[in-house]
């Protein structure tokens, strides 16, 4: 019996220090994930400026600009010192930044709707960017400041104005690494010398990021004239600073390209403010390395970088802990979502990408369309980008990962850095026109109302795909799948009468006719998909436990 005292006891003492611990890590968790203090900014004059509206779209702000153009792309030139740059910014797309949080925060819920874990999430990324501030120079410490003036009081839930801001241009990065989500899989890819027609260096890339239809319904091209560095040019939306795709005025180009990582234990600098320091301060290749050497990262990325100081295309391929370069050493580069360099190919977590993604697959697809497509042009490298087959022309289904074009793209670009000229995509996803830019006309002009700032004579013409009845059958498979992520009624005859080659229809069908317990139907369903090009081993694992459980279902269904 004293034993027995003695047993509860000790319990109790280890159940109240477990608690106790528990408490304080809360208190910790809690206070970390909203620590984030603004900049100090020794002149704020900047926050008094007007905005100036002119007749059409065109808003002004001394020499600074935005508009909308003809094809619903927004451009915007700013100019000045960091926070001014960033004040000027967010007055001018202020709309589009709180459009942008609206979409981003929608398509999260949705994704994830309870709340419990929303705020679970919130405070967990928190604390992997408790530390942010310290890993982003101050110079876009003061411009992110200065765009959060702009962003709406009414998401203060998930944290300041400021925190939000500055943890957005992390959301790549945390994203990908929470749990490898890969809503980053990109393509990119570059050829000059003997693989282009006039010998000049031409680089396209797809951003295949997707959080939802609204996040891309508002896409930005922003011209920079820093205080400090090179002016420059990049492909983003309301709010966001750092580059993904862009161009600067020495003709260096950068665009990024996601990679397999493990899960981070603290901050780094975003992927997205590397690309960024890169394009502002870098004039070529060896200045490039150098500054993507001195940020540490906490996800592993490939910047695939061009030059024409250097007349080539590398890729710069990093992780938490080492940097390598891929040189191939030929007159062509390609690059998709695994690692090439010695130093990483044969790494662990770089072969399991390899096996298991559609990285592979579609690297050796756009290997096969660049070599059918030499000499290349503007016109053949948009043709590529938009590229909806499998290896050999077959046909996979509309919106495979496997496919270079997956029908989800943020926006696509190709670049022209020997005569500093930029094409940029427009809806639906690269299938609309791309607009061409010249960067040294754009810096030289400042817009009259709604006067083109673009080179329109030398724009690219939308793929005729969006004028075919197979665009068509898309757009109702489509309108399928996002009925069955809404939890709405899906029609699935239509859906894989509308997708037929597609697994991920036959998928899509049989995830219906599981909520429904029509488990023979899903089976049915499921079987199909798995005679048709599945998009990744995963995938295929997914869809061979549906089978078993639905069997399982099936026969207690019967009994």
């Amino acid at each position: 019996m004293r034993l027995l005292r003695w047993l509860l006891k000790c319990l109790a003492i280890f159940i109240g220090i477990l608690l106790l611990v528990l408490i304080i890590f809360g208190v910790w968790v809690y206070s970390v994930s909203d620590n984030i203090v603004p900049p100090k900014i020794a002149d704020s004059s900047a926050l008094s400026l007007q905005v100036n509206n002119t007749d059409g779209s065109l808003q002004t702000i001394g020499n600074n600009w935005i508009r909308k153009n003809e094809y619903g792309l927004y451009e915007m030139y700013v100019s000045g010192k960091p926070f001014e740059l960033g004040v000027k910014n967010g007055k001018l797309s202020q709309q589009l930044i709180v459009n942008q949080e609206i979409a981003f925060t929608q398509q999260i819920k949705q994704m994830i709707p309870s709340d419990g874990y929303l705020r679970f999430l919130k405070y967990m990324v928190g604390v992997i960017n408790r530390d942010l501030p310290a890993n982003i120079i101050n110079e876009y410490q003061q411009e992110i400041y200065g765009i959060s003036h702009a962003a709406a009081d009414s998401f203060d839930w998930i944290g300041t104005n400021y925190a939000r801001i500055l943890n957005y241009h992390s959301a790549h990065d945390v994203g990908h690494a929470l749990q490898n989500m890969m809503l980053v899989g990109c393509t990119s890819f570059g050829a000059w010398g003997g693989k282009t027609q006039d010998g000049s260096m031409l680089i396209g890339r797809n951003f295949d990021f997707w959080v939802g239809d609204k996040f891309a319904e508002e896409k930005m091209v922003a011209f920079y004239a820093p205080e400090k560095g090179h002016r420059f040019m990049f492909v983003t939306w309301g709010g966001f600073t750092g580059v993904v795709s862009g161009m600067n005025e020495k003709g260096l180009t950068v665009t990024i390209n996601a990679a397999a990582s493990d899960i981070p234990a603290n901050t780094a600098t975003p992927v997205s403010l590397v690309a960024r320091e890169v394009l502002q301060y870098a004039a070529n290749i060896n200045e490039a390395i150098a500054i993507a050497k001195r940020r540490k990262m906490f996800v592993s990325e490939s910047f695939m970088v061009g030059s024409a100081a250097d007349h080539k295309t590398i890729i710069i391929e990093k992780t938490p802990k080492e940097l390598a370069v891929y040189d191939p050493a030929t007159d062509n580069i390609q690059c998709t979502n695994h690692y090439q360099s010695q130093t990483f190919a044969t790494q662990k977590l770089n072969r399991e990408q390899m096996a298991n993604s559609a990285s592979v697959y579609r690297y050796q697809r756009l290997q096969e369309l660049m070599a059918s497509n030499y000499p290349l042009t503007p016109q053949k490298m948009a043709n590529i980008l938009r590229d909806r087959k499998g290896i050999g022309n077959t046909d996979i289904g509309e919106g495979n990962e496997k496919a270079v074009n997956q029908l989800i793209a943020h926006h696509s670009v190709i670049f022209q850095p020997d005569s500093l000229r930029m094409w940029v995509s427009t809806a639906p996803w690269q299938l609309g026109v791309y607009v061409c830019y010249d960067m040294r006309k754009v810096f030289a002009t400042r817009p009259v109302k709604d006067s083109p700032i673009a080179q329109n004579i030398l724009n690219i013409p939308a793929d005729s795909f969006i004028y075919t009845r197979q665009y068509k059958d898309f757009l109702v498979f489509r309108a399928n799948k996002m009925a069955l992520l809404q939890g709405k009624l899906v029609d699935t005859a239509a859906t894989v009468r509308s997708n037929p080659l597609y697994y991920d229809a036959y998928r899509i069908a049989g995830d219906y006719c599981m909520q429904r317990e029509w488990y023979a139907a899903a089976i049915n369903y499921y079987n199909k998909a798995l005679t048709l090009e599945i998009a990744t081993k995963g995938e295929r694992k997914a869809i061979l436990e549906k089978i078993k459980e639905a069997v399982e279902l099936n026969v207690k269904l019967q009994q």
